[in-house]
């Protein structure tokens, strides 16, 4: 069953009830006050019977006394202890009540009756009889009227009853189906989604801020993230699937060459071992910072204490020289701690400083200074530089300025969107300033520890 159906089924079912409950709630304390209020009128009327009998007593007839005070379609009686009445008289139409056993009450008594469905006020109440004995004046009262009254109220509140729930049906309809719009409409989205491939928003209702908004949102938000999320995965495997092909082909060639002349060639077995190895490098790198590049999706573990800027970037340019053969030089303006990960923020740093090693011959310069409360790294080479239209280029993954110069310095056009990955998750800030023919300057923005 839909959730519509439901929604409109259980809806309509629990308003009917509570209508109902509300309607038998008035229907009987409408009941129960109208018949209280006959009682109490018919016991004011037997205590006044019972007042001029006593006054009038031994002065006329006892039936005589009690025809002036019988009610219409009523009845007054004196009942004796036997159970006998001494005296009974009968108003109007009230013959009926004449045939009905008389009881002796000790006590008074208060209640109502049905006789033959009709209801009917009894009011017994001790009164000294005249032959000195206690009896039992008692008043039956018909309350006719009242039931009528209690009739036409029943038939009414039932007419009412229908009505209401005719309306009420249909307004569940309506409440059922605004309930379930959004999720139809998400329903639907999703189903053209994967129909047609594209990624569908819903439109947001500007004037609701319910939990149904929420859902919508929330939907809104992960088909813009699934989106990204493709494109780049896509963007990825193409340029991915671009860069491993030269490398495999280069492979695949010589191998081939190897396995025809090999043996025969001893210059060309080396040149293609040496080719081989150093394309299988060049993959490795390329599968590693692709894998590095991959983390962008998920939280990176940070590891952050308090450390000196100048003891990580004199580690980082030791190691690198020693690596590389390659002179560092380091200036420091300001002796700086701040908290970050050292291993991330070394990571960073190496990479600015191998593109240096790549495209210069001559020494590197790092310098450390503060600004405007922010620790900042420059990283400068001396070497061929990079014009301003690539400036803006070269964050972006697979992008290589020049593919012929990449080539010769091992470029994979991966590093500095790694970079830009690692900054993110330091909350550090990176620019790369460069002139043609003088060198590149890689600027890391980095917010002090208090």
């Amino acid at each position: 069953m839909k959730l519509a159906n439901k929604i409109h089924i259980y809806t309509t079912v629990l308003f009917a009830a509570l209508l109902l409950l509300i309607i038998a709630t008035i229907y009987f304390s409408s009941k129960n006050i109208m018949f209280n209020s006959d009682v109490e009128q018919a016991r004011a009327e037997a205590e006044q019977i019972l007042s001029g009998v006593g006054d009038n007593q031994g002065e006329a007839k006892a039936s005589d006394l009690l025809r002036a005070y019988v009610p219409p379609g009523g009845m007054v009686e004196v009942v004796s202890p036997n159970g006998q009445p001494d005296v009974t008289v009968i108003g109007g139409s009230g013959e009926l009540l004449a045939k009905q056993e008389s009881e002796f009450h000790q006590g008074e008594v208060n209640k109502v009756q049905i006789i033959n469905d009709t209801p009917y006020a009894f009011i017994s109440i001790p009164i000294v009889w005249t032959n000195g004995e206690v009896a039992a004046l008692q008043l039956t009262e018909s309350m006719k009227a009242t039931s009528d009254n209690l009739e036409v109220l029943g038939i009414v509140l039932v007419a009412v009853s229908i009505l209401t729930v005719i309306p009420l049906f249909f307004s569940a309809r309506l409440l059922s189906n605004l309930i379930t719009r959004p999720i139809t409409s998400l329903i639907q989205t999703m189903n053209d989604t994967q129909s047609s491939g594209r990624f569908q928003r819903i439109e947001l209702p500007r004037k609701s801020k319910d939990e149904l908004y929420q859902m919508t949102e929330t939907f809104n938000q992960m088909m813009n993230q699934l989106e990204a999320n493709y494109e780049k995965q896509e963007s990825f495997v193409s340029n991915a699937s671009h860069e491993l092909k030269t490398p495999l082909t280069v492979i695949e060639s010589y191998s081939s060459l190897l396995k025809r002349r090999g043996k025969e060639d001893e210059d060309l077995f080396n040149e293609s071992i040496e080719a081989i190895h150093s394309e299988t490098q060049r993959m490795r790198k390329l599968t590693q910072q692709m894998l590095l590049l991959a983390k962008q999706d998920e939280k990176w573990k940070l590891d952050m204490e308090v450390h000196s800027l100048t003891t990580i970037l004199q580690s980082t340019a030791n190691s690198f020289e020693k690596a590389y053969q390659r002179e560092v030089s380091i200036e420091v303006v300001n002796e700086i701690e701040l908290m970050t990960d050292q291993q991330k923020l070394k990571q960073l740093l190496y990479i600015f400083m191998d593109n240096a090693r790549k495209y210069s011959e001559d020494q590197i310069d790092i310098r450390i200074k503060e600004a405007q409360g922010k620790a900042v790294i420059q990283i400068t080479d001396h070497g061929i530089g990079i014009s301003n239209d690539h400036l803006d280029k070269v964050f972006d993954r697979f992008y290589q300025v020049d593919e012929a110069r990449s080539r010769k310095s091992e470029g994979l056009g991966l590093g500095l969107s790694l970079a830009r990955e690692l900054a993110q998750v330091l909350e550090a800030d990176i620019s790369l300033t460069s002139e043609r023919g003088k060198g590149t300057t890689a600027s890391i923005l980095l917010p002090i520890s208090q």
